[in-house]
């Protein structure tokens, strides 16, 4: 009998080492998980979610902060390349008799001077009409338009007139003055006209008055 309580009792201490055993394996292979988890979290930080996140953040806002600053940039250079055209109130407007000896053809300089107190954009071709004893004569436009330009405050910018000489002998037709609008703009300004008192008279084919774009005469003061 003693024998058997012996057996029994060794049994049952090798069961209890067996299943102590099992437990400290159970233990040992569920750490493993953790330092794994935990391994992967340290070491890809950037594809965490919490760290992508706040990468991603810091990213994002330094784009939104150099995109704004961008855009600043980009508006004041907008307002810089669009500034208002000019009025014409704002203008100052002469005219002189350009023509050079031997030319077929006579010229006026209309200077157009801004005394608008700020700087303004003009291109393109300004309406001229010349006051004659026939009535109205517009002008057409010729030659190609210079690029747009800005005329500064107290600066000035010139074009030409140019119209046919009257050597037919007889007394053509006379002309009493110059009406300018400037490129863009409604409202007219009447000048002196300084150049031949008459114009031969046309078979009414055409206008032979012409004018040239903003910047076709003289050293203007436009960029």
């Amino acid at each position: 009998m003693r024998v058997h309580k012996l057996t029994f009792a060794a049994l049952a201490v090798a069961a209890s080492l067996s299943l102590t055993a099992c437990n400290d394996e159970d233990a040992t292979g569920g750490d493993p998980a953790p330092a794994t988890s935990s391994s992967s979290s340290d070491g890809g930080s950037g594809s965490d979610g919490s760290g992508g996140s706040e990468q991603g953040g810091d990213k994002d806002s330094a784009g939104k902060n150099s995109g704004g600053q961008g855009a600043d940039a980009g508006a004041g250079s907008g307002e810089d390349s669009k500034l208002a055209k000019c009025r014409t109130d704002e203008l100052e407007f002469s005219a002189q008799d350009s023509t050079i000896d031997g030319d077929t053809e006579g010229t006026v300089a209309v200077t157009l001077q801004n005394g608008g107190g700020r700087d303004c954009a003009i291109s393109g071709f300004a309406g001229v009409d010349l006051k004659t004893s026939a009535g109205a004569l517009s002008a057409k436009r010729t030659g190609e338009p210079a690029d747009p330009g800005v005329l500064k405050d107290g600066e000035s910018v010139s074009f030409a007139v140019t119209y046919p000489m009257n050597d037919s002998g007889g007394s053509g037709v006379s002309v009493t003055g110059l009406v300018v609008t400037p490129p863009g703009e409604t409202k007219s300004v009447a000048i002196a006209w300084p150049g031949a008192k008459t114009l031969p008279v046309t078979d009414g084919s055409g206008s032979p008055v012409k004018v040239g774009a903003i910047g076709s005469a003289g050293q203007g003061g436009a960029n």
